[in-house]
């Protein structure tokens, strides 16, 4: 059975709003930690209690070994959010990786008899929409040479060596998790799914982002926003917004 601290290792909940009726799950991009969604817990606090996923390798999870498969990753999430999931109606949010991440963990709590509220895919190709990628194969410079072409990661933090050390192992079985996934077209979900793609993302092409509708058996929403793969920082108040609507119209 899953503890609550092992609830507490993998979900993050910043600002706890314990009357809250409904919860917002945030899933990290690649070599994102749970921190990047602090704003977000912050401005939807008063609809949705927020909580964040930390997966290991990062921050103070920095000591255990990233996961380099995205079902087995899936697998553990599940596992520790299931408690959390049965006890209020919840929404998934994930970004690039994040949002494959949050899909498969839908699978597995409507394979649970868990229902979804929604969910919300962001900057990422559908499930079944395969590039031939191998960023996880290249050496250090090349991951961050791909982190600076993606403005995922701040440049100060780049150039800290002691720092890179660090996060380059979670990088790389994040980069391998999601470069190794692979979905068949005819694997659904039933929650609502909204997408979410930046009009100028080099990661995710329109006809790309339409195709998550096929992954669906329920209402399918998509939103082109201004903005390249990292769209979700500068288009925050916007996408702020849109779950705010969602969350407080689903209590």
């Amino acid at each position: 059975m899953t503890t609550s601290t092992e609830e507490s290792l993998w979900a993050r909940c910043f600002h706890p709003a314990p009357a809250a009726p409904v919860r917002l799950f945030c899933f990290p991009h690649a070599g994102g930690s749970a921190s990047f969604y602090f704003p977000v817990s912050a401005q939807l606090s008063s609809v949705a209690e927020v909580f964040a996923i930390q997966y290991p390798g990062r921050q103070d999870r920095r000591k255990e070994a990233g996961v380099s498969d995205l079902a087995t990753l899936a697998d553990q999430v599940y596992d520790a959010l299931r408690p959390l999931l049965k006890e209020r109606p919840s929404t998934f949010f994930g970004h690039s990786m994040g949002a494959t991440l949050a899909f498969e963990v839908a699978r597995r709590f409507e394979a649970d008899d868990g229902d979804l509220v929604r969910l919300f895919a962001s900057g990422r190709r559908a499930p079944s929409r395969v590039r031939e990628e191998a960023v996880h194969r290249r050496s250090d410079d090349g991951i961050v040479e791909e982190l600076k072409l993606l403005a995922g990661t701040n440049t100060a933090l780049l150039g800290d060596e002691e720092i890179l050390r660090m996060i380059l192992p979670a990088i790389r079985s994040d980069y391998q998790a999601i470069e190794t996934y692979r979905c068949p077209p005819d694997v659904t979900v039933r929650a609502p799914l909204t997408v979410l793609t930046g009009d100028r993302d080099p990661k995710t092409s329109l006809d790309e982002a339409e195709a998550w509708r096929g992954h669906t058996t329920g209402d399918f929403d998509l939103k082109v926003l201004p903005g390249g793969h990292f769209f979700v920082s500068s288009e925050a108040p916007a996408i702020i917004d849109l779950l705010r609507a969602h969350l407080a119209g689903n209590g």
